[in-house]
């Protein structure tokens, strides 16, 4: 899996935790559903028209956008390190738990195109910040103009 995925999927991951508040952590939420229970909009998805096989949770478009901010945000609130993670790529990807090394960084900058001196990590770092937000809005999240400009 992709360095830039698995930062999508722990945000847009935590989307529902971010909306429910305190709720999510209620015994009700975790209980399992009836296989007859509907299933809420913001986990289903139609059917693939090549396979007729149901898209993956993962996949399914949201009815709304994931305010990416908000689930940030709301990670950093319960994160006891002072993170960051509005600026820095490095404190954005501590706060999500994936690995924030050099190596990983610049595997992330090859993944997005990163076409600069990889040597220069101060400039990949920078670039690195704006183009995953970027990514994140294009990929259905809601972020503000000042994390992408």
């Amino acid at each position: 899996m992709s360095i830039f995925t698995r930062i999508k999927d722990a945000i847009f991951g935590n989307r529902q935790q971010a909306q429910a508040g305190t709720r999510a952590a209620s015994p009700a939420s975790n209980a399992p559903r009836p296989a007859s229970a509907p299933r809420p909009a913001a986990t289903t998805s139609p059917a693939s028209p090549s396979s007729g096989i149901p898209a993956s949770p993962a996949n399914a478009k949201w009815d709304a956008p994931v305010d990416v901010e908000e689930v940030l945000s709301g990670l950093a609130s319960k994160n006891s390190q002072k993170l960051n993670w509005q600026t820095s790529i490095v404190d954005l990807m501590k706060l999500l738990g994936i690995d924030s090394s050099l190596e990983s960084r610049k595997e992330l900058a090859r993944e997005l195109g990163y076409t600069g001196d990889t040597g220069d990590s101060a400039q990949m770092n920078i670039w690195l910040h704006k183009r995953v937000m970027q990514e994140l809005e294009k990929n259905g999240g809601k972020v503000p103009a000042s994390l992408t400009a």
